[in-house]
């Protein structure tokens, strides 16, 4: 099985130009797949898939843990099938479970607004810090792609910034005012203290951490958890949760879906519509003024 599944993660890499997270997703649910079965794909059929499922709801498993796995199974197998390494692909029979439908969790206007005013004083981390909560905000980036920025990605004349987000699909993104101030105040530090380290000018990552190097996924998260308890925000709370706040706003101040859509690069429509959920009054009251056939009272 092995080796079906590293030519399966290779095709992903090289054909498909997946992220390393992703690789890493595919991997772990290929080789619990792997170690439930013990045989070779041409043996697998579709009641050994149908276990392996049942056996992660039995075992508590959330269903979108288990949709997860589910979808990997359904890509190994059409890549198998593909290939002529199984006749039958018996992933595509199994039926998919009910996932749940979770609402995006937002901030409100003020307690954003707080929370990037949060940091404060000179010097490399609580400027940075605050240049990274208000790009979050302003921008609606992940938290992967908020790591992955370079200095010559920001385009300071046009308040624009290049993105690489899911699959190293890139696009170009616009940076509010405020977050524009911050990451100019940034880059004041930021060459500050990479003369002070002695910093190579090659490291070209345009979030720091103390030693100079590049600001990983994890201390991302820990600066929005950091400040958000410093503000009293209780429960979970991290970069996706600016993410959502972003375009909860954006809906609410009339923006249109699809722009959205773009601005957080998403492949799907569908996806972004999740927000919707979150103001439907608001929905309806844009309905009413603006549809021909609304009713007019």
């Amino acid at each position: 099985m092995q080796i079906y599944i590293e030519k399966f993660l290779k095709y992903l890499e090289i054909e498909r130009n997946v992220s390393v997270h992703t690789l890493k997703a595919y991997e772990r649910d290929l080789k619990d797949f792997s170690e439930y079965c013990h045989v070779q794909p041409k043996d697998i059929d579709m009641i050994d898939i149908r276990g392996f499922i049942s056996g992660l709801i039995n075992k508590g498993k959330s269903k979108t843990t288990v949709l997860r796995k589910l979808a990997t199974l359904r890509s190994f197998f059409a890549y198998l099938y593909r290939e002529g390494y199984v006749k039958i692909n018996y992933a595509r029979l199994v039926p998919t479970p009910k996932a749940p439908k979770h609402l995006p969790n937002f901030l409100s206007v003020d307690d954003v607004f707080n929370l990037v005013q949060t940091p404060e004083g000179i010097g490399l981390l609580p400027v940075r810090d605050r240049a990274i909560l208000e790009l979050l905000y302003s921008s609606g980036l992940r938290v992967s792609e908020i790591e992955g920025l370079n200095i010559d990605d920001l385009n300071m004349k046009e308040s624009m910034i290049k993105v690489r987000g899911k699959g190293k699909k890139e696009r170009i993104v616009p940076v509010g005012n405020k977050a524009m101030d911050a990451l100019k105040t940034y880059l004041v530090e930021r060459r500050l203290y990479k003369k002070k380290k002695g910093v190579s000018d090659s490291n070209n990552a345009l979030f720091l951490n103390r030693d100079g190097q590049r600001l990983s996924d994890r201390q991302i998260r820990r600066v929005v958890v950091k400040y958000a308890r410093l503000m009293g925000i209780s429960g979970q709370i991290g970069p996706h949760t600016l993410r959502h706040t972003f375009a909860t706003h954006l809906l609410i101040g009339g923006a249109d879906l699809r722009v959205i859509q773009e601005l957080l690069g998403h492949s799907s429509l569908s996806t972004t519509q999740r927000y919707t959920h979150l103001d439907i009054g608001h929905l309806i009251d844009v309905y009413d003024k603006a549809h021909p056939l609304a009713d007019k009272k």
